[in-house]
């Protein structure tokens, strides 16, 4: 469908254009000089010692699970309002997860009151997760940690440049992964970086990424080594030089995008609030949002789908973010979880569009309809 108002879109020049021009011709493909710099230049943002290009997100949580020992008996507490990913993550290594509520509809972020009321012998993690690009209460979050003993794995997915108390997002867990996937603040198609200021946990990460080897191509290429020991089951997780390449010219961009993005909600959520019949969560966010999403709440007993219906019709895609995932079929021993803020929030929750290169009109259209469609119901 040819939208007048996607829900995303690319901000993709001549500079991502000369990127991956520049990469084909050095004819060098796999992880090499690029994703180097990508990371090098990445962990700017990320205020973290440590910075890996992973092939995505998932690749990356799946990895802080891994590096950070936790296996079949352990439990690790994360929200259900998030991408499958998140919790995946915690499955692919036989752990279990633990879901935890969000604070209120207006913070839809993890409780960490809730959390410490979860936490058991078995907790050995905590994995946050920024939602729409708005920090958790890190600072409380970071008490939890240090008074259980308990690491935090950051979800950043949705938040590259954001911050909270000071302090980058990125810099507060014991390992923090971000997302580049084509919806991203910083889209390269696929790929994810994850970050740590530790020592020893970025051994055992750059060992991770590729296939528990000693050695990678580029070492050999360049005549440091000549041969390799495989020291644990790694995986093949790593960035090639193209999406590395895509990522340095997406993050000369991001700043002023997130910027972008942050006057395009903030003009957004002006109209509605007028309307008065929504609920606009993150109002009283005193963060630094990376402003991932738009997320709105419809007035209680609204049809979703025939809202959504309306939007498409006028043009305006939508979308949810997100189903809960204790409500999924894969997750139906967690059916019962007791999430009644997550319930309430994820049955009243769209998604509006946003993304940098939005017109006036579009904004305009996207405010306006909104109402129209609530009054037609």
């Amino acid at each position: 469908m040819n939208w007048i108002v996607p829900l995303s879109d690319l901000d993709y020049g001549t500079e991502e254009e000369q990127a991956v021009i520049n990469v084909l011709r050095s004819k060098w493909l796999t992880m090499g000089e690029k994703t180097i710099s990508f990371e090098s230049e990445f962990g700017k943002v990320s205020g973290s010692a440590f910075s890996f290009g992973v092939s995505n997100c998932t690749a990356a949580l799946h990895m802080a699970v891994k590096a950070l020992d936790i296996g079949p008996g352990d439990e690790v507490i994360l929200p259900s309002l998030t991408f499958v990913a998140t919790s995946n993550a915690v499955l692919y290594e036989g752990a279990t997860p633990v879901f935890a509520d969000i604070t209120s509809l207006d913070l839809p972020l993890l409780d960490p009151g809730d959390v410490e009321k979860k936490i058991t012998p078995r907790t050995k993690a905590i994995i946050v997760m920024h939602y729409a690009g708005y920090p958790c209460d890190m600072p409380a979050f970071e008490a939890i940690s240090r008074k259980y003993g308990i690491p935090l794995i950051e979800d950043a997915a949705h938040a590259p440049g954001a911050e909270i108390a000071g302090r980058k997002i990125g810099s507060w867990g014991a390992v923090s992964c971000f997302s580049f996937f084509s919806n991203k603040n910083l889209a390269v198609g696929e790929g994810g970086m994850i970050c740590t200021d530790d020592s020893e946990l970025a051994k055992r990460l750059r060992s991770i990424r590729s296939h528990g080897m000693t050695t990678i191509t580029l070492d050999r290429h360049r005549g440091h080594a000549w041969s390799y020991d495989v020291v644990n089951t790694g995986y093949n997780y790593r960035l090639d030089e193209i999406r590395s390449a895509l990522g340095l010219a997406q993050l000369e961009k991001l700043e002023r995008n997130n910027l972008l993005r942050k006057r395009i909600t903030e003009q957004v959520t002006g109209a509605l609030a007028e309307d008065g019949r929504l609920g606009l969560p993150f109002l009283t966010h005193h963060g630094k949002s990376a402003y991932h999403i738009l997320p709105i709440l419809l007035p209680t007993g609204t049809n979703r789908e025939n809202f959504m219906a309306g939007m498409k019709s006028r043009g305006i895609q939508t979308s949810i973010h997100y189903p809960p995932i204790h409500t999924f079929s894969n997750y139906k021993s967690y059916a019962d979880s007791d999430l009644p803020v997550t319930r309430e929030y994820a049955a009243r929750e769209v998604t509006l569009p946003l993304y940098p290169g939005m017109s006036p009109e579009q904004i305009g259209l996207v405010a306006a309809s909104v109402g129209q469609i609530l009054s037609e119901q």
